[in-house]
């Protein structure tokens, strides 16, 4: 805690000074020596002394009150990198009441919907990224776009349900492994039936589709199997999706959404700074978002875990040890089964927090099973050579090596798989859930072979929900979509105990009971391993997938 006391970012610089990240948000209190939000330092906010000018506000503002998550998030945003876990997050202020769409009435919250909601509004009609936003009315996978969908979006914007509900129909029976068809089928049919449970989900479809898909799963599939059976008969659940086409436009998107006064809860965002601005959006509009940092899971008895929010009291570093140590230690001694003193090659990219920690996660740990790293390499480096790199660390004495790359880095992964010596004269690979991609899969090829990988989940042969998810996608699921699905199981619980902002924001801060979770374990004490096998189960173009060790 910074001993000079709590201290008001608003993103403007008032000491004429210049600095790297220089975008306006809304005023944030803080106690450490740089903004949670922005990242600008406490001086920053201190006029020049030679000057005269008094800073002034406008009448009866006030600042912010302090927003515990943000520092949460802010400290994690410093050491770790998105790696898709659901994290609860609500506004520690008593949130402006937003009512159920049967008594929604205007509010005073300054990003809060103050327009009496009408359950048949589709949110992209009033946003101003409406391009990036849909509930059937327009498509945002290209790369899954056939004639009868194309029918089905032209039919949702017109409101013509009836149409919507028929083509959208075809369209997920031409391609049942695309999550976007089955969500927009199951939002007509919400439509339809007159007065629907709304929530969002923010999935970066531009920048990463394969990621966006995965979480549109878990979110498609909870999404069925509620409406198949809703809480409250007639009130069936819609997913507005998002585009996170880019972080600069995430405080955009945020207030697109909670403009829309349907919308009851987020699911999304990551943990850049735009998210962190988004995050801060939401919460002065009182509105539950779940984004990717870390997990509150609790497995119970009896089939039924606990999702609820870390609280503050929590210290920064039990919440990093909480997933990111627990990786490093599962595959520090995962080589030490591969050797009694295992030697091990780092690479990984100095411009990720999230690869960097898990590299000093990872070393720590296998210092404890009497391993040592010989080489570290960084891959963001200009004369990066994968093969001189692997040829210089076994000369070193390296037997395995340990690709602790974030997700952005998965063509050198695979270029470093590619350089890699077959047989005894190679190194066995290992790494982290980024990794965890199809694209590793189908351009990786034969090089692959083996890697084995620490992820949140894993397919497992008797596992309920992944055999329902496997016959529902056509092919096996990743960890993001039985993450995506919990979380969604989370919201709906929240939303058919009490159907308002305030109240789903009140139920997940104490905590939601949800039955037949895909994560039915705590991540934050065990970390499953997945190796690379020759098998069918992949991706579409590839000969390898996944399977458990």
């Amino acid at each position: 805690m910074n001993t000079q006391g709590k201290w008001i970012c608003d993103g403007v610089p008032k000491n004429n000074q210049q600095y790297p990240s220089n975008q306006a948000h809304p005023p944030q209190e803080n106690h450490g020596p740089d903004c949670i939000v922005c990242g600008l330092p406490r001086e920053a906010m201190t006029p020049q002394k030679s000057q005269k000018t008094v800073i002034s506000k406008p009448p009866g503002s006030k600042p912010s009150l302090v927003l515990p998550i943000l520092i949460l998030v802010g400290i994690l945003a410093a050491l770790a990198g998105g790696f898709g876990l659901y994290k609860l997050t609500q506004g520690n202020k008593q949130p402006a009441i937003v009512a159920s769409p049967e008594t929604q009435s205007p509010t005073s919250s300054d990003n809060a919907p103050t327009t009496t909601a009408d359950p048949q509004a589709i949110a992209s009609d009033t946003a101003d990224n409406a391009e990036l936003i849909s509930q059937g009315e327009k498509i945002l996978l290209k790369d899954a776009t056939n004639s009868q969908k194309t029918a089905a979006a032209v039919a949702f914007a017109q409101k013509n349900w009836e149409d919507a509900i028929a083509q959208y129909q075809q369209a997920v029976s031409v391609n049942p492994n695309d999550p976007e068809s089955k969500i927009y089928l199951n939002n007509a049919k919400a439509k339809k039936a007159g007065n629907p449970l709304t929530m969002a989900v923010v999935v970066p479809i531009t920048p990463s589709p394969d990621t966006a898909k995965e979480v549109l799963r878990g979110v498609g599939q909870a999404q069925d199997e509620f409406n198949q059976s809703p809480a409250t008969p007639g009130r069936l659940l819609e997913v507005v999706i998002a585009n996170d086409i880019d972080p600069v436009k995430a405080v955009s998107l945020a207030q697109d959404l909670t403009k829309s006064p349907n919308i009851l809860g987020v699911l999304g965002h990551g943990i850049d700074k735009g998210s962190q601005q988004a995050i801060a959006m939401y919460e002065q509009a009182g509105l539950t978002v779940l984004s990717p940092i870390s997990t509150s899971i609790t497995p119970g008895s009896g089939g039924q875990s606990t999702l609820q929010t870390i609280p503050l009291a929590k210290k920064a570093n039990e919440l990093l040890g909480t997933y990111l140590q627990t990786v490093g230690t599962t595959l520090a001694k995962y080589a030490a089964t591969k050797s009694s003193a295992p030697s091990v090659v780092v690479f990984y990219n100095a411009d990720s927090p999230y690869s960097q920690q898990l590299k000093q996660q990872f070393t720590t740990a296998l210092s404890k099973v009497n391993g040592k790293v010989v080489k570290e390499v960084d891959v963001t480096g200009a004369n990066f050579n994968a093969a001189a790199e692997i040829q210089n660390a076994t000369g070193a004495g390296a037997k395995i090596g340990f690709l602790a790359l974030s997700k952005n880095k998965v063509d050198r992964a695979i270029a470093i798989a590619k350089a890699n010596p077959t047989g005894a004269q190679g190194l066995q690979l290992i790494g982290g859930d980024e990794l965890y991609n199809p694209t590793i899969l189908t351009s990786g090829g034969d090089a692959i072979k083996g890697i084995v990988l620490a992820v949140p989940w894993s397919s497992q042969p008797n596992d309920p929900f992944a055999n329902q998810a496997a016959t529902i996608w056509k092919g096996r699921v990743s960890w993001r979509t039985a993450t995506a699905y919990d979380a969604t199981k989370a919201l709906t619980s929240a939303f058919s105990q009490n159907p308002s902002r305030s109240g789903v924001s009140q139920l997940l801060n104490q905590g939601v009971a949800i039955g037949g979770t895909a994560t039915d374990f705590n991540v934050l004490n065990e970390v499953p391993l997945v190796q690379a096998v020759p098998g069918s189960n992949g991706p579409p173009g590839s000969k390898y997938e996944f399977n458990p060790i």
